[in-house]
């Protein structure tokens, strides 16, 4: 049978291959609204044709030009269409506020899904180019599928180049064991949305419309945001890392049990890893990073927070609460290597018990900030944080049950955490699906009878669609 079947090069099998997979995408993005479609092809153009110039070019002049080019493309975009109208806005109340009465023009235009992902991803390749960390792609089916790669597409993980892009030059192995394993992440990422997200959600957006709050109803919408967010976005990167695996491709963790976090560093290397390891490499370091000084080393950790806030959307409430992550950051610095030492100097135990107050302590600061993150104003942030100084009533039963399914909430927040601790605690993300058959098909049987439980109301839109 194989004498009878022509021998196929394996460089056309992986240009087949990836020119399904920039149909597919494409058509995947165009679903949405095709017309934006123009944008990313006009992202992948622009940076494919600077990243050959930039291989090909030696004087440093014309170097400058061309890598001045791929971040007016790129931030170009995400400028007119993300922050245009919120500039706009911002510079008419200060005129107002000023006595100056101006009316500033307003677009009001769509956002388009996955901009502020897709962008980029494309101008770290351009980066690496330039630095001369990377080589320049010179198949534009390649890095054509490489920006555009579905799985991934519109809310991250944002993949480096030189880890994603030989991904499209080789054959990738399909196995039972990447199909087994890539559908335990889709698998759990639809848990974590569908079951969980979607039904946290509704006492957080119950808490945050209230009018009038008391403090149990402020503290436990907070606290439901904080587990809708985490849930909710970590579901998406693990459907994404899911579906690319069962398609042979392995794409960042984007998330590492963050809420179990310690300090504000040891945060950022936990939550949304590809942003925050994006903005270290190519905004912190390139302000100068920590070389400069103390005092230059604090301007750096704050403008990259404050600008890592404004990434995630055109408003006051996002730069406050990057403002905020930063403000923890600079705080810490000088306490990290005191509280290390500390920590050496005592027992096993006792570190275990100083870890345990860190996490808790620190969670309470993560989800004040996410007030800020959640809330549609700034006063309507305020709003929610002045409740928390109200005293509570003696009527909490009635309190909670005007925010809806909160023990429900509760209790999958805390099967969630408990998982997520035994993982910590075992240093196994895979804990579930390395565990013994009986266990696996216990957790497989209950989490599939939640889903038919709590699924059927319907799935909202992940939320970080609209970054």
């Amino acid at each position: 049978m194989r004498r009878l079947l022509p021998r196929v090069p394996r460089v056309h099998v992986l240009a087949a291959r990836n020119v399904c997979l920039l149909v597919a995408s494409y058509t995947f993005y165009a679903a949405w609204d095709y017309r934006f479609l123009a944008l990313l092809l006009a992202s992948t153009a622009n940076d494919f044709f600077v990243g050959r110039a930039l291989m090909n070019e030696t004087r440093p002049q014309r170097r400058r030009s061309y890598i001045a080019l791929s971040l007016a493309g790129n931030l170009g975009l995400l400028a007119f269409f993300k922050y245009f109208d919120f500039f706009t806005d911002s510079l008419e109340h200060l005129l107002r506020a000023l006595g100056v009465h101006a009316h500033a023009p307003s677009l009001r235009v769509v956002l388009p899904v996955g901009i502020s992902f897709y962008t980029f991803q494309s101008l770290s390749y351009t980066l690496d180019v330039y630095r001369g960390h990377l080589r320049a792609e010179t198949n534009p089916l390649r890095f054509a599928t490489f920006v555009a790669f579905f799985p991934q597409l519109v809310a991250g993980p944002i993949e480096r180049p030189e880890r994603l892009l030989p991904q499209f030059r080789h054959t990738r192995p399909v196995t039972w064991s990447t199909i087994s394993s890539g559908a335990y992440l889709i698998a759990v990422g639809l848990f974590k949305k569908v079951v969980v997200a979607d039904i946290v959600s509704q006492v957080a957006d119950a808490g945050f419309a209230l009018n009038r709050p008391t403090r149990l109803q402020a503290a436990a919408a907070i606290y439901a945001f904080a587990f809708q967010i985490y849930a909710d976005f970590s579901a998406y990167s693990d459907i994404a890392r899911g579906t690319a695996r069962c398609l042979g491709f392995e794409l960042s963790r984007n998330f590492d049990m963050p809420y179990l976090a310690a300090t504000p560093s040891e945060f950022w290397r936990r939550w949304h890893i590809s942003l925050s390891t994006w903005l270290r490499d190519y905004l912190y370091i390139s302000l100068g990073g920590n070389r400069f000084g103390t005092l230059f080393t604090y301007r750096n950790l704050l403008l990259t927070m404050v600008l890592g806030g404004l990434w995630h959307g055109a408003s006051w409430t996002f730069v406050i609460w990057g403002a905020f992550h930063g403000l923890l950051l600079c705080l810490y610095r000088p306490l990290e290597p005191r509280v290390r030492a500390l920590v050496q100097a005592l027992s096993p135990s006792w570190r275990s018990a100083l870890r345990a107050a860190a996490v808790i302590f620190f969670f309470q600061l993560v989800c004040l900030a996410w007030v800020f993150f959640r809330a549609d104003s700034v006063s309507n942030a305020f709003h929610m944080l002045r409740a928390l100084a109200v005293v509570p009533s003696a009527h909490v039963s009635k309190e909670l049950a005007q925010l809806g399914p909160v023990w429900t909430s509760a209790c999958l927040v805390a099967a969630l955490m408990g998982v997520q601790l035994l993982q910590y605690r075992k240093r196994d993300s895979w804990l579930v699906f390395h565990a013994p058959a009986p266990v696996r098909g216990v957790v497989y049987a209950a989490g599939f009878l939640l889903f038919l439980w709590i699924g059927q109301n319907g799935s909202a839109t992940f939320i970080y669609f609209q970054f």
